[in-house]
């Protein structure tokens, strides 16, 4: 602990971000740096406490609490806050394969369980994570380092996305022969379609690491969907093991008068397409297009967010977000004490950037949506809502019950519906012959990740469900180890 009396001396400063109406005209990331004498000051401020609740990575109430990765982070803050970059890189590296994704989309569990955070503004953890890899890149520190010896042994993932990368990563450092099936067009997953450029740079960032996996032996194969135009049995031959880590991309679906009129689109088809446009050098020409329309968007989550900031882009002529929950606290509640996520209202950048240009968050709350209604060309011109109360059922369980004579109808020639994942497409899992949960998932014990196939392992969010990055990357370094475990007999991996 360098100065222990920081947390004393230093506020909690986090870098500006470009502001909202000059950032909402392109597609670049909108966080700016800090420079070198504040984030030493921000290192400062970690308290090298007795229990550091900040890298447990424990489930507290169905939430995470703490960095699921266990990140050092009490050490790479003293190293910060002493100037040794390199050193904080290393410790950095150690446990996350990723930390410039991390950095950037993580919503920091880290944070919500600084001990500091008890009675005064926690630790800018996520932000010194950013700045010490991309401090790394920027040395050229950050260099492919392939493996001594090869093992012999060769396996595959199936999928590309941050569990898919990350078990690829440490499956090649281990010595095997990795190759990586994408369906897509490109690798990368939820990191390159799920999640818009504005937050997650294509090409500076997720592209940068890709080719650095190349670079050190991984193999990546794009366009190529297991099961449909490659046959699971002809790649579980070709394979010693094979890993699982195709997401959870089957989207909630909203099964109510009008779903299937034109302009009602699931928001992954929407930020795919957004971002295919952005990638071909035209992001305002997608072909699924909120130009000068009313758009509203289903869903509070993340993705519902990334809707909203990718229609200002576009140039929507307003856009709504209908939110099925109660607006949270501003502070945390009496049944929502630290360490626990603090779930606390907060105005994530794209609703930041609809109040700016219209003058309020975007988001309604405590509504559902009954109908679509249809134009005279057939196609999505407005939806009828009506607000709920959440009332306990016969069972104990909390059910949505509408509010009679709250019917309201809302424009919209755009609805994207970010409603969340019910598991992954089953198609793949049924090919491979894989046994699942009662939620449709990939059965596999956590920590161990073997399925019911022998060789055939599960990770991220095809076998835990929807859930954070943060886990994908915790679950692909899980399951590699013990693929590794599997081939080898025993295992160095961490």
């Amino acid at each position: 602990m360098g100065k222990p009396t920081g947390f004393l001396e230093y506020m909690r400063e986090l870098p500006a971000d470009r502001p909202p109406l000059d950032r909402v005209r392109d597609w670049k990331e909108f966080h700016l740096h800090q420079d070198e004498k504040q984030l030493r000051q921000q290192g400062a401020r970690c308290m090298d406490c007795g229990v550091p609740f900040c890298h447990t990575g424990k489930l507290i109430s169905g939430m995470a609490a703490g960095c699921p990765v266990h990140n050092l982070i009490p050490e790479w803050n003293d190293l910060v806050f002493r100037g040794h970059w390199q050193q904080a890189l290393e410790r950095l590296h150690k446990t996350n394969n990723f930390p410039e994704f991390t950095g950037r989309v993580c919503p920091a569990p880290c944070e919500g369980s600084c001990v500091l955070g008890i009675n005064n503004p926690p630790v800018t953890i996520k932000n010194i994570e950013y700045s010490i890899i991309e401090r790394g890149w920027d040395e050229g520190w950050v260099l492919p380092k392939p493996p001594r010896v090869r093992t012999g042994k060769k396996v595959a993932v199936i999928g590309s996305g941050p569990a898919g990368l990350s078990a690829a990563a440490q499956l090649n450092t281990a010595g095997h022969t990795v190759t990586v099936y994408e369906r897509a067009d490109r690798p990368g997953g939820l990191l390159m379609y799920g999640i818009p450029n504005m937050k997650l740079d294509k090409q500076e960032v997720v592209l940068r690491r890709i080719q650095l996996l190349k670079q050190e032996g991984v193999t990546f194969v794009c366009n190529t969907a297991v099961g449909e135009n490659l046959a699971a049995a002809d790649l579980l031959k070709q394979f010693d093991a094979t890993v699982v880590c195709t997401g959870a991309t089957l989207p909630r679906d909203l099964p109510i008068e009008g779903r299937n009129l034109p302009g009602v689109h699931f928001a992954m088809e929407f930020l795919t397409a957004s971002t295919k446009a952005v990638l071909a050098g035209d992001g305002f020409a997608s072909p699924i297009n909120a130009k000068d329309k009313d758009v509203i968007v289903i869903g509070g989550g993340d993705t519902g967010t990334d809707c909203v900031g990718t229609s200002l882009r576009h140039g929507c002529r307003s856009v709504t977000q209908i939110e099925i929950l109660p607006k949270p606290a501003l502070a945390r509640t009496p049944d929502n004490p630290w360490p626990e996520w603090p779930k606390t209202y907060k105005l994530d950048y794209g609703q930041e950037e609809a109040a700016a240009r219209y003058g309020a968050d975007p988001r309604v709350y405590l509504t559902t949506v009954k109908k679509f209604n249809a134009d005279a060309d057939g196609r999505v011109a407005s939806l009828v809502t009506v607000q709920i109360k959440w009332d306990k059922n016969e069972k104990g369980q909390f059910i949505p019950v509408e509010l009679p004579g709250t019917e309201q109808t809302r424009p919209a020639q755009l609805v994207l519906l970010a409603m969340g994942f019910l598991g992954p497409e089953q198609p793949l899992v049924k090919s491979l012959g894989l046994e699942t949960d009662p939620r449709s998932n990939v059965k596999a014990d956590f920590e161990k990740y073997t399925t019911s196939l022998p060789g055939v392992f599960a990770a991220g969010d095809c076998r835990r469900g929807q859930s954070l990055v943060v886990w994908a990357i915790n679950e692909g370094r899980g399951a590699a180890r013990e693929c590794d475990r599997y081939l080898m007999g025993a295992t160095d991996l961490p």
